[in-house]
């Protein structure tokens, strides 16, 4: 998603300024503004299921809430509406699953890195925040897999960018996802080894920040998780397109404790929504239905 800087000469840069602005304007309103999207929230009755109930910890069961620490925004996962609520596909998801295990969810809103530590530290019951189940965060907490996700570039539409010849050019990433810790590095190696120049990677601490980069062309390209990018380009009517396949695919997870019946809990309850159709329905509804998966796991990263 590399996007060619465009230069800014005499009276016209303050034009390419002004539209420059009004799309980050435009942009910002689509992603945060519930109102101006085609997808709501969806609300589901589901039943509490006691013997998937029983396994969860004895100190959650006892308090009734799941604190789940997420990081907003990240469209169409997790994001915010006019009224600062919390929603999206893993909200909505986590809604279900809570119904199942009998709790009521508690959406904390964290730095995406902050995370996993709050989770060790007892702070969070768990993350939802489009984690990619990799084998070096599983030394760290469990995973337990709902859908499968790859890496999707975009550009600026009518642009000519080729994610697998992007020497030299600025790559925006979201900081610490799995494109910014691993898919954007690798290909920047590649790079060096055959005499080019290194990839330049750019980080933001949110998504929508790297979005408004690349409409603003601070950035050459974009890389982010598959459904990200594709609701982003859909998003910024026609300012964006996707570039190249899918690269990269590998299951989205929820992270919980190491060793903590958490994770079985919350993998049967899962499977019980896969189960019963109630995952497909989430799925639909928020039109990521082609990263579905059929079996909800524990750990289930590539291992080398």
């Amino acid at each position: 998603m590399l996007i060619r800087r465009r230069e800014a000469r005499d009276g016209w840069f303050v034009a390419v300024v002004i539209i420059a602005v009004a799309a980050v304007l435009s942009l910002s309103s689509c992603t945060n503004d519930e109102s101006l999207l085609d997808t709501k929230p969806i609300t589901l009755t589901i039943a509490k299921q006691p013997a998937i109930a029983e396994i969860v910890p004895a100190e959650i069961r006892e308090s009734g809430v799941l604190r789940i620490g997420t990081n907003p925004p990240y469209q169409p996962n997790e994001f915010k509406n006019r009224d600062g609520e919390i929603i999206g596909y893993d909200v909505d998801l986590m809604r279900a699953v809570s119904q199942v295990l009998g709790l009521r969810p508690e959406f904390k809103e964290s730095d995406f890195d902050k995370i996993i530590p709050a989770i060790q530290s007892g702070t969070f019951d768990m993350g939802m925040s489009s984690f990619t189940d990799t084998a070096e965060r599983e030394k760290q907490v469990d995973f337990v897999t709902y859908f499968s996700a790859g890496v999707l570039w975009a550009q600026r539409t009518d642009d000519d960018v080729d994610p697998d010849n992007a020497c030299g050019l600025k790559v925006g990433v979201q900081a610490t996802t799995y494109e910014d810790t691993d898919e954007v590095p690798a290909k920047s190696a590649k790079c060096v080894a055959q005499g080019k120049e290194p990839i330049v990677k750019v980080k933001f601490d949110s998504q929508d920040e790297a979005v408004n980069a690349l409409l603003l062309g601070r950035v050459d390209a974009l890389s982010a998780d598959s459904p990200v990018t594709a609701y982003a380009v859909k998003k910024t009517d026609g300012q964006l397109e996707v570039v190249g396949p899918v690269y990269d695919a590998a299951p989205y997870g929820l992270p919980v404790r190491k060793g903590s019946s958490l994770g079985p809990a919350l993998q049967r309850a899962m499977q019980y929504l896969m189960d019963n159709g109630f995952y497909r329905t989430i799925s639909e509804h928020w039109g990521v239905q082609s990263g579905m998966i059929g079996t909800s796991k524990i750990n289930d990263a590539a291992k080398d």
